[in-house]
Order: C-alpha cells, then sequence, then structure tokens
C-alpha cells in the first residue's frame, strides 16, 4: 500500500531514526493524567490541608494534589494522577489524614 503525503514516509531511504523521529508506543509515552475531584469535610485550616496532601500524595501515580479549603463547609481536593485512583485508597488516604470523604468526582 503507497500513498502521496510529501512526507518521505513511503521513501524506503529514510528510517524513523535518520530524521531524528523516534516512535513510541503508548506503554512508554508519557501517561495521561487524570483529575479526580474530593469532596471532604473537617478542614478547617491550613495543617489539615498540608495533612490531605500529604496522605494523597502517597498513593501511588499521583503527580499533584490542589486544595481548596471551605473552613465552614466541603473542602475540595483536585488529585492529579497518572492512573485512575481507586475509591478505596483515596477514602483510606482522607480517614488516614483524620478527615471525611464526602463525594469523588472523576
Amino acid at each position: 500500500m503507497s500513498h502521496e503525503c510529501n512526507c518521505g514516509c513511503s521513501n524506503e531511504n529514510n528510517s524513523k531514526t535518520s530524521q531524528g523521529l523516534q516512535i513510541t508506543t503508548r506503554d512508554q509515552a508519557t501517561p495521561l493524567n487524570i483529575q479526580t475531584e474530593l469532596k471532604i469535610s473537617g478542614m478547617t485550616c491550613g495543617h489539615c490541608v498540608a495533612s490531605v496532601t500529604e496522605e494523597l500524595k502517597e498513593l501511588s501515580g499521583v503527580q499533584n494534589v490542589d486544595v481548596v479549603l471551605d473552613a465552614k463547609g466541603i473542602s475540595t481536593a483536585t488529585v492529579t494522577a497518572t492512573q485512575q485512583l481507586s475509591e478505596a485508597s483515596l477514602r483510606e488516604a482522607i480517614d488516614e489524614a483524620g478527615y471525611t470523604l464526602e463525594a469523588i468526582n472523576a
């Protein structure tokens, strides 16, 4: 099967490395980021934010945690990870920090 796109990909003299290109499969490529939003009750101060952030960052694949504190209501934590995180692991991390996971929005 041949085509004419003028990119040189069908030229037998061009190899994928001769042009400085490298084809990478999805398994080896940079993983996609998955964001999960958590609703957490019981947080009232910066120490609470630090505790929740620390526990969530210990989960495998977590790259970043952003927390918006609502000292009189339900705080929101946005977790960015390279893989889907299980509800059980998220709940355990929040429990370990001493707070209550109210909801998860993937």
